[in-house]
């Protein structure tokens, strides 16, 4: 078994110093809140570590096993269409179901918005089991960190947490694509952290391979004063638009809503159904709206 959670040497930044200040580390009785709690035993914070294979070097060995010249290559294939975004109102985010591989359809009904804690959330991109369970284990983090610090850790923490647990095994086979939101002191906040340690902060994200999709309906109604109804609905026909053309997408359409009591369930709707609600909108919306008989296109 090899422990490699020391191997992230990259420089610290505002989120890493909220984890590391040692004012975050006092209690309010002005005790050192983790030693309070789990006296000097520090393996209740240590990195899970698994067992890779016992070569001299994993990372060129997985390079190897997955090159396009491997004799028995192993071809990791993989779908979906996840997304999110900050207005307003707080945050929405939206999933569809499908679990795949390559062509084969393994589920329908995959639950792709892991709830981290009641004010933050984490979409599942890539692979099932690798986002489930980095997730899973930041959401003991997260709480462990409240129960040492007195109060709920930001988003941008959250995030750090997970970009450094998950960048010790850059190289090694992980596949996370995933978006950890949530709401703060700071208000809603939205980051983007992969499997290779790369985290970025926007205000809108599609992940997975109908994300192209999703862009094209989010690019063109995406407005940061969209109502609740309105940003809603957006998500919504985002992700079917996603899964109507993208065949790794499909099942259901499950939506989120941040706000700063916590998030809440919306709806979870069968793209089937959404399907004719859809066809049918847009026709009556071309009844309504005809075309003139002299308009010209350019």
């Amino acid at each position: 078994m090899l422990d490699l959670r020391f191997l992230d040497s990259r420089p610290f930044d505002a989120a890493d110093r909220e984890l590391n200040s040692e004012g975050s580390s006092l209690d309010q009785s002005g005790e050192k809140g983790l030693f309070s709690l789990f006296g000097s035993d520090a393996g209740h914070f240590v990195h899970p570590s698994f067992v890779i294979p016992a070569v001299t070097n994993p990372i060129e060995f997985l390079k190897h096993q997955t090159s396009v010249d491997a004799e028995n290559r192993i071809k990791i294939q993989k779908g979906t269409t996840t997304l999110a975004f900050t207005f307003d109102g707080g945050v929405i985010v939206a999933v569809d179901s499908r679990a795949t591989g390559g062509s084969y359809i393994a589920s329908q009904t995959v639950k792709k918005i892991i709830e981290i804690n009641p004010y933050l959330l984490g979409t599942m991109a890539g692979g099932a089991a690798d986002c489930s369970f980095w997730e899973r284990e930041l959401g003991r983090r997260c709480r462990l960190y409240e129960l040492a610090n007195k109060e709920r850790i930001s988003v941008a923490a959250a995030s750090k947490l997970l970009c450094n647990m998950v960048y010790s095994y850059k190289g090694m086979g992980l596949s996370m694509g995933t978006m950890v939101t949530g709401w703060d002191k700071t208000g809603p906040n939205l980051y983007y952290v992969d499997s290779d340690g790369q985290r970025l902060k926007n205000h809108l994200f599609s992940v997975g391979s109908g994300s192209t999709y999703a862009y094209g309906v989010l690019d063109a109604g995406y407005r940061s004063d969209l109502t609740v109804e309105e940003a809603i609905d957006l998500a919504r026909r985002a992700i079917y638009h996603a899964t109507y053309r993208d065949a790794y997408s499909g099942g259901f359409v499950s939506v989120y809503h941040v706000q700063k009591d916590g998030w809440k369930f919306i709806s979870r709707d069968d793209v089937f159904e959404l399907h004719y609600k859809v066809t049918n909108s847009f026709q009556n919306f071309c009844i309504l709206n005809p075309i003139p008989s002299h308009a010209v296109w350019r």
